[in-house]
């Protein structure tokens, strides 16, 4: 059925080479864990490579996907004294609803409005419109911080500008910052059955997620971002909605012969997945889903559990 929704565990794997994954927004430095010396990715870095896509692919085909967390004036009512949430409810309203209902129908009214984006019924969202405050919790979500599956040495990079640092100075600045020279990222994500009642998320809904993370990191387009690849998308499927598997962050290991900090590419290593070929033995587990274009990895991906996805 459309709107039945499985419980389920996300695991997302993309590689980055010289690039900045998720840089702190105070410092612009790589988020970094200096004890495990893992490079980190948080879950608001996935959720906006997820609203990237929608937005971006709305560019070329207008009205593909309605979307809550706009960064742009033009998603906001001509006219509108308000701002934040309550200025994108406006313009809402005024795109699907041709009379505002009585105040005491309104809050309930905008709670089903709020829910035509697509981001709201995957991560949730809030209105502060008055008489109309709307708090939607999001049935997916992500590991607040993810780790990479290995340790890496950040670099230190100098890189200049041709724009002069001042009015008075004819020469460009010179700034620095730090890289990673390569990581294998690991994002956790779980789907809520209860919570995707209350946001109206579909089935499909879903779908379009896996889309859009795996388009979005192999695609987006930005200096410290460009050189990165999706890996293996994997969906673990429970049989019961109050199913939990301990450790599913941990169930992919890679195994080299050369210290991690010394890791350039996927040839110099392997992946071992040993403890999720285990699991899939699970009576809690009725699926676990996967994607990737990677030959040797699909290949080890085999038994009654292992469905192939499609994106």
């Amino acid at each position: 059925m459309e709107n039945t929704i499985e419980k389920s565990e996300i695991l997302f794997l993309f590689e980055s080479k010289y690039t900045i994954p998720n840089g702190d927004p105070f410092t612009g430095e790589q988020r970094y864990d200096e004890e495990t010396k893992k490079v980190l990715v948080s879950d608001v870095r996935i959720k906006r490579y997820v609203r990237d896509y929608f937005i971006e692919k709305n560019y070329l085909t207008p009205g593909a996907y309605e979307v809550y967390v706009f960064n742009d004036k033009s998603q906001v009512a001509a006219g509108s004294t308000e701002s934040g949430s309550s200025a994108r409810m406006q313009s809402l309203w005024k795109k699907y609803v041709e009379k505002k209902p009585a105040k005491k129908e309104l809050q309930a009214a905008a709670t089903e409005l709020i829910k035509k984006c697509i981001d709201v019924r995957l991560f949730g969202g809030i209105s502060t419109e008055k008489d109309a405050a709307v708090n939607l919790t999001g049935p997916v979500q992500f590991a607040l911080l993810n780790p990479s599956l290995n340790k890496s040495d950040l670099r230190i990079h100098q890189n200049t500008s041709v724009f002069s640092s001042s009015a008075d100075k004819s020469r460009g600045a010179i700034g620095t910052t730090t890289v990673v020279p390569y990581a294998i990222n690991q994002v956790q994500g779980w789907v809520n059955p209860y919570s995707a009642q209350l946001s109206g998320l579909k089935s499909s809904d879903v779908d379009e997620l896996f889309k859009a993370m795996w388009n979005s990191v192999n695609n987006v387009n930005t200096r410290s971002k460009s050189n990165q690849s999706s890996v293996l998308l994997l969906q673990i499927v429970y049989k019961e909605p109050t199913d939990k598997l301990y450790g599913t962050d941990r169930l992919i290991d890679i195994e080299s012969e050369k210290e991690d900090e010394q890791i350039r590419s996927m040839e110099d290593y392997s992946f071992d997945f040993s403890k999720l070929q285990e699991i899939a033995s699970s009576e809690k587990v009725n699926e676990i889903r996967f994607y990737t274009e990677i030959k040797a990895i699909k290949d080890q991906l085999i038994g009654d559990k292992f469905q192939e996805m499609t994106i």
